[in-house]
């Protein structure tokens, strides 16, 4: 089917990619796509060019880079390019998916029907950088898609949709980010259909209560401190599985923990400090927490691989008595 509602598209990440492909393949032309510059990653650092640049340039459509869009930023000549290439650029609406680059005022006012965000929670809950991350953290019931009309605020717009699903006991960000990725591509397609069909769309400011930020995650925040609840700490390794992962030192060394629940079955004994371990199995490596213990069940040596607990204990033995350390040590 094709469509004549001309769509400009901002966005960096897989979960951008997902859904400038669902736009392109519904068949909306797609004069230009904004994403990030570059950047150096991987073992060479070698410069990578984002999902969302791969994905334009293998269908043959316009992609640019700048820097910033802000004239008086640090950037004020790329930042000027840019704006006179939207100018330049005929089209009726801009959807910003996880772009990373603030739009100013003056970009905001270019669109036609105005820029159109696919944000990754259910709004005022998690505005911010990581939506899906701490949605898990905190141990929320559910998240969901909030399609948004964009102002000059940190995900402060009027709502024009929303979309839910539940969290559920086992989803980590990698799960639930494709999830996500693949509702908030299909809830864009269905608005803009809407939008080249009547000409407008329906927006309800978002409710005064219930904001909540959702800080970008950092590395350091992947040190487990055992003295938490066993509970917490699972929600934390769900949350931080692909980035930054758990991580605690055993011995001098630094173990990243990838997978971990809740040891439902285990008695902590009342003389269990935080951090020491319970029990080995191949089922898992059982630590006593703050209150209750986590059963480790996915780990990583330092320079190896992730893997089952069977697999990682048949390289480096654990024995029960053994204490992770509760220091908070950068992880790395």
């Amino acid at each position: 089917m094709s469509h004549s509602l001309r769509v400009i598209f901002a966005g960096t990440p897989e979960f951008a990619a997902a859904a400038l492909a669902a736009i392109h393949e519904a068949g909306f032309p797609v004069p230009l796509v904004l994403t990030q510059p570059d950047r150096p990653a991987g073992r060479g650092m070698k410069l990578q060019a984002s999902p969302v640049k791969r994905y334009a340039e293998e269908q043959g459509i316009p992609v640019a880079q700048p820097t910033s869009l802000r004239r008086a930023g640090k950037y004020p000549e790329e930042a000027a390019a840019a704006l006179d290439l939207l100018h330049a650029t005929p089209h009726d609406v801009m959807v910003v998916a996880a772009y990373g680059l603030i739009l100013p005022q003056e970009v905001l006012d270019i669109p036609p029907s105005g820029c159109i965000n696919i944000h990754a929670s259910i709004l005022p809950r998690w505005r911010g950088a990581a939506p899906i991350h701490r949605a898990i953290e905190a141990g929320d019931a559910e998240t969901g898609i909030t399609l948004m009309q964009m102002d000059v605020g940190l995900d402060t717009g009027p709502m024009i949709s929303e979309i839910r699903t539940p969290i559920t006991a086992t989803d980590t960000t990698a799960t639930l980010h494709d999830r996500l990725a693949t509702l908030g591509a299909q809830l864009v397609v269905d608005w803009l259909t809407q939008l080249e069909r009547t000409g407008q769309l329906p927006i309800t400011p978002q409710p005064a209560e219930g904001v909540t930020y959702a800080e970008k995650i950092g590395k350091q925040e992947a040190a487990l401190d055992f003295r938490r609840p066993a509970a917490a700490l699972a929600r934390q390794v769900r949350a931080f599985d692909p980035f930054p992962g758990g991580a605690a030192t055993l011995d001098g060394a630094l173990i990243k923990l990838w997978a971990a629940e809740v040891a439902q079955d285990v008695n902590v004994p009342a003389d269990a400090e935080p951090g020491q371990i319970l029990d080995v199995t191949p089922a898992g490596v059982v630590v006593a927490c703050g209150e209750g213990a986590l059963r480790v069940t996915q780990l990583q040596k330092p320079g190896g691989k992730r893997l089952p607990a069977r697999e990682f204990l048949a390289g480096m033995p654990l024995v029960a008595g053994q204490r992770f350390a509760l220091n908070d040590s950068p992880a790395a």
